[in-house]
């Protein structure tokens, strides 16, 4: 009201020169034009040549013109029977700079502005800088910085223009002093408070800041508390009040929140209604309420939900079921009734992907439970999309089932997901003084060229070895799921090469092998296998003590084939850094009639993942292994030994370092002649050199045990944490050999707890293009003897 009549008063006095009787307007001239064009002004006038006028129409007039926003002065006039109007335009705004922001980036502010009307070449209007700065104003005290100050100043400048300098002082964030609850009598204001996400001052707030009061968090916490009391009965548990208050420095926040508790109440009775569709016995068995529980909004909220999902599973994607209670406040009780609305059964019309720009369709097609055509199963959906986490293709898989338009029965499931690196690619050129020139490199692919098949291939070469491998594996062999692979194999080794006197011994291998799995369930499988290996042993010029036992009994040359039959379980919801479910895996190996040598080894591992928040998850792992000979093979063959230490281990200790150790090397005549110890360590007497300055060198046993626990958690300031790994973790382990005949006292021993090497420390993985890189920096509690220790550790090409 006040507006309308200050306009009518400015009207009025800039029409004073007008003559009050009314006159027809031969034409219409426009002053004072700088920016804005003439066509704009007369396309916003309410009047025309030609037209008779009087003191309401140019009242009119002039109003049509200031709302256009250009003016910031209108003059009406008359001369003759020409309307003459007089403007003053608005300047424009020829720069904004804004200084001493820093919580609010100066983009984000200016386009803040830039939505109010405030931006480079615009109108300038004072009343639109007034409310950004207010604005301003509000969005720094949402962040508890209630000290922050906002001013702006208006510079003129040529040509009716002017420039913005917005002056920010962003003062500092208050802290939460106190937080008071008022009126609690049941539980005590220490687990109350404790809900809440908003702390005082403590000595994580400087990295969590907790204890910076927001609104929106306040909001939030008043929330958990009221669900607090309601899952514990207190149904009529209100929040009558909450004050915020704020020292007068604006440095503290004082927070009070006043509750009404009321009465706990029962359960009295549970009952179903409506259109159940599946036997209501099934539906009964779901119920989490029960009749005399404490009454709990989260197990009813809990109950509608699984109701909800079994009849998703029966296909009505769409139904609704509501838990209603009902209150009687004489007796404190609540009967609670299950409503439910199935709606139409839905049937899947297409199945679509979306994102798989590598991955060929029928790669995620085959993993489908959900049939095109079928009714739309809930359970089926989900599990159709946990079984494309469990591929390791896959960054993030997500799936919608939409209605299909024009139709109130028929769905499309939408999945669409985003690949990630599921191989990896290593390089490597080195040189060491006693091998010369290193060449290797290896290439892992867990879905070659987009198809599904895992392809491997390995080459290392230098002047004492070369080693070549190949592997490829058809998950999908038959389309139920049968899988076939096969590898070959080939390292030779020859030390006659290395510029050193000492080797533990050489072994050149030559093997070709295939496997078959089959699928027993949806989330475990069997495998067989079959291996032909042939082994060729080269002793060296000292060799030690068990090796040489070793080859005076059964000779260098082996030719064994080898038979294994697994088991393996996975629920683990993806196939690369997994963070719920578990896996487990059992394998035994034996070698079969027509080979040299007879032993097997037995092979246990699992792991099991336990959320502890949303961001947070306790793994517990473990490897399990045993060898042994049979027959007339006396004990595992030492080239078969079981070894620990680094990644995929016990982390901080050296690779394959821990467990037994080999005694002195020995070798018998025909040494060169210039070699020193053909005349300082050979014993005349029976011909044996042995070499005194060998130190035990790390010999493996046939019996392997590891394990331990991890704590997995978000790496702080990443946003995306999909591809990224860190943990605190617990490594304990060690290997041992059960028959310690030939070894020397203290390097070989029993199994037991005091001997087993553990340590803890801090460990990250990241996916990348080329591969998993993993990291570890790791401290050693338990030291086994003779244990080599490695505190930062680092792997391409392998998780843990």
């Amino acid at each position: 009201m006040k507006r309308l009549l200050l306009t009518a008063v400015l009207s009025a006095l800039m029409i004073a020169e007008v003559h009050a009787e009314s006159f027809t307007v031969s034409d219409i001239r426009v002053n004072g034009l700088q920016r804005v064009s003439a066509g704009s002004v007369f396309g916003a006038l309410p009047l025309n040549v030609g037209e008779k006028i009087d003191d309401r129409t140019l009242v009119d007039a002039t109003r049509a013109l200031f709302k256009t926003g250009f003016f910031q002065d209108i003059q009406l006039g008359r001369d003759g029977d020409v309307l003459v109007i007089s403007v003053v335009e608005r300047p424009s705004i020829s720069g904004i700079e804004i200084e001493g922001n820093k919580a609010i980036k100066t983009e984000d502010l200016l386009k803040g502005l830039n939505q109010s009307g405030l931006a480079e070449g615009e109108i300038f209007q004072r009343a639109t800088l007034e409310g950004v700065r207010n604005e301003l104003q509000r969005q720094y005290v949402s962040q508890g910085r209630y000290s922050a100050t906002i001013d702006a100043e208006v510079v003129p400048q040529p040509r009716n223009r002017v420039a913005l300098k917005i002056n920010v002082n962003e003062g500092s964030v208050a802290a939460i002093q106190h937080i008071n609850i008022v009126g609690n009598s049941v539980f005590p204001e220490e687990d109350l408070s404790g809900l809440f996400e908003l702390k005082t001052t403590n000595w994580l707030s400087f990295f969590k800041n907790d204890d910076k009061y927001s609104r929106e968090k306040l909001s939030g916490d008043l929330e958990r508390l009221r669900s607090y009391y309601l899952d514990r009965g207190y149904i009529h548990m209100d929040i009558t009040s909450t004050q915020v208050s704020i020292t007068p420095d604006k440095q503290h926040v004082y927070v009070t929140v006043n509750v009404d508790e009321g009465d706990k109440y029962t359960v009295s009775g549970v009952k179903l209604s409506g259109d159940l569709k599946v036997p209501e016995s099934e539906l009964k068995a779901l119920l989490l309420v029960r009749e005399g529980q404490v009454f709990s909004r989260k197990l009813m909220t809990t109950t509608s939900e699984l109701l909800t999902r079994r009849l998703g599973n029966e296909g009505y994607t769409f139904a609704n079921v509501n838990g209603v209670p009902e209150a009687n406040d004489d007796n404190n009780t609540v009967a609670i009734t299950f409503v439910v609305d199935p709606s139409k059964r839905a049937y899947v019309n297409r199945i679509n992907f979306r994102g798989n720009t590598k991955t060929e369709d029928e790669v995620l097609r085959r993993e489908m439970r959900q049939m095109e055509n079928g009714w739309a199963s809930t359970y089926l959906i989900d599990q159709s999309k946990t079984r494309l986490e469990r591929l390791g293709y896959f960054k993030e898989v997500n799936v919608e089932t939409p209605k299909v338009p024009g139709s109130d029965d028929l769905v499309d499931v939408n999945y669409s997901v985003e690949e990630q690196a599921s191989g990896s690619i290593t390089a490597s050129v080195g040189f060491a003084q006693n091998a010369g020139l290193i060449l290797g490199g290896s290439i892992s692919q867990n879905n070659f060229l987009g198809t599904g098949n895992k392809v491997s291939l390995g080459l290392t070469k230098s002047e004492y070895q070369s080693a070549y491998n190949f592997g490829f594996v058809d998950p999908y062999w038959t389309v139920d799921g049968v899988s076939l692979g096969y590898n070959a194999f080939f390292r030779e080794t020859d030390y006659d090469e290395l510029d050193t006197d000492v080797s533990s011994y050489s072994i050149d291998s030559l093997g070709v092998g295939a496997t078959i799995g089959y699928p027993i369930s949806e989330t475990s499988r069997l495998t067989y296998g079959l291996t032909a290996q042939q082994d060729e042993l080269n002793p060296g010029y000292y060799t030690v003590q068990q090796i040489q036992d070793f080859l005076d009994k059964e000779g260098t040359d082996f030719t064994n084939f080898k038979a294994s039959i697994g088991w393996s379980e996975s629920t683990l919801n993806k196939g690369v850094l997994a963070t719920r479910g578990a896996s487990q895996s059992l394998v035994l190996q034996t070698t079969v009639p027509g080979s040299d040598l007879s032993f097997y080894k037995l092979d246990y591992r699992a792991q099991m993942f336990k959320p502890l928040t949303q961001a947070t998850t306790l793994r517990f792992h473990t490897e399990l292994g045993y060898g042994d000979g049979y027959g007339s093979t006396d004990g595992l063959p030492f080239y078969e030994n079981y070894y620990a230490g680094g990644f995929g281990s016990i982390r901080g200790f050296r690779d394959n370092s821990l467990g037994p150790r080999s005694t002195p090397s020995r070798a018998y005549p025909n040494l060169p002649v210039n070699d020193p110890l053909n005349v300082n360590a050979c014993n005349p007497n029976t011909g044996v050199c042995t070499d005194p300055d060998q130190d035990p060198l790390p010999f493996g046993g046939n019996v392997m045990v590891q394990g331990g626990a991890e704590l997995l958690f978000p790496l702080p300031f990443v946003k995306d944490q999909s591809s990224l790994r860190t943990s605190l973790f617990w490594d304990v382990g060690n290997v041992f050999q059960t028959n310690c005949d030939g070894y020397e006292p203290g390097e070989c021993a029993d199994i037991g707890i005091s001997d087993m090497a553990s340590s803890v420390g801090v460990g990250l993985t990241w996916i990348t293009g080329f591969g998993p890189l993993s990291f570890s920096l790791a401290a050693p509690i338990k030291k086994p003897d003779n244990a080599d220790t490695q505190i930062f550790q680092f792997s391409l090409g392998q998780t843990f």
